[in-house]
């Protein structure tokens, strides 16, 4: 055998052995995902729920790492500015297609520095009130409000939350006015409903429902276009003479350039685990509907509430408070 016959066999082994390493298959390696919110909410209950089945399904640990600050703000740019390699992903909210047009100088942009990835669940708000208020469901509170405008006042987890621009909604819909008292999270805008510091609040109904069965506070609608299954019994906003819909998501983004290959497995493997009866029953047990889409479904869905914030937040004059 010759000596350029030996390298050529040398050289044909080498590049069999490299190609699996140059080219694995994704994913190799953990895939972090940032959850700009601290843990316990609905944001965190979500991520963590497909985390744990996606790291089954990937055979890769999937790390849900929290970075709370700023509306989101704080972890989402971690993100933006990670390598764009697929193994860090950002779960987000409704808030991030909100800030968009709420934060003239983000630190990124809500949609062209991202790769959608998927939605994975939505979830409808409940309007619920101190039960000291005389209205017993969103007609008689929209008469009260119209009888004393700015007399009655509503709280939110803060400013530019769904749940707070949801309530903006309803007011531009119903023509009338409270006033806005911002709180750093839910659990205080919740105490703040019982002990009549504010008289209405809006938000999710894993938030809020247990307080209404206990009788802590009442409810007066939900901001669905249906029913939900976790309370039949409470009529949606529409039912009540207020034609509102409004809530929130949880939605997973990648970095902008992020390998179309990555963006694209994620989304299908999300999809199907979020056709699992067991981990829908999860969903809807506590109030959240599972949605699993691809990537670009995800991406119209984003630019729609990019648009859809921007009209009420421009409508009734939200700012961010210097």
């Amino acid at each position: 055998m010759n000596a350029s016959l030996i390298v050529a066999i040398i050289t044909t082994l080498y590049t069999l052995q490299a190609v699996p390493v140059a080219a694995q298959a994704f994913p190799s390696r953990p895939i972090r995902v940032v959850v700009p919110y601290p843990p316990g909410g609905i944001t965190d209950v979500t991520t963590r729920i497909v985390a744990q089945e996606l790291s089954k399904n990937i055979r890769q640990n999937v790390l849900v790492d929290n970075r709370p600050g700023a509306n989101s703000i704080l972890g989402v740019e971690i993100v933006a500015k990670a390598n764009p390699d697929g193994y860090t992903l950002a779960s987000v909210i409704a808030a991030h297609a909100a800030n968009q047009t709420l934060y003239p100088k983000l630190p990124y942009d809500s949609v062209k520095s991202f790769a959608t990835v998927s939605l994975l669940a939505t979830a409808p708000l409940i309007v619920c009130a101190n039960n000291s208020l005389p209205a017993k469901d969103a007609r008689e509170l929209v008469a009260q409000a119209k009888a004393k405008p700015g007399a009655l006042s509503f709280g939110s987890s803060g400013i530019g939350a769904a749940a707070h621009l949801t309530t903006e909604l309803l007011m531009l819909t119903a023509g009338i006015k409270m006033i806005h008292v911002p709180y750093k999270g839910t659990a205080p805008a919740l105490q703040g409903l019982m002990s009549g510091e504010i008289q209405v609040l809006m938000d999710t109904p894993s938030s809020l429902l247990p307080h209404v069965r206990s009788g802590k506070i009442k409810v007066l609608g939900m901001a669905s276009e249906k029913r939900v299954a976790v309370a039949s019994d409470i009529p949606t906003l529409t039912e009540t003479g207020v034609p509102v819909v409004g809530g929130t998501w949880v939605g997973w983004l990648a970095p902008a350039g992020a390998p179309k290959s990555a963006v694209d497995r994620l989304g299908k493997e999300i999809s199907s685990i979020l056709q699992r009866q067991e981990v829908r029953e999860r969903f809807t047990q506590i109030g959240i509907d599972p949605v699993g889409s691809s990537p670009a479904e995800f991406a119209r869905f984003l630019d729609d509430e990019v648009v859809k914030w921007a009209k009420v937040i421009r409508s009734a004059n939200v700012r961010i408070e210097n």
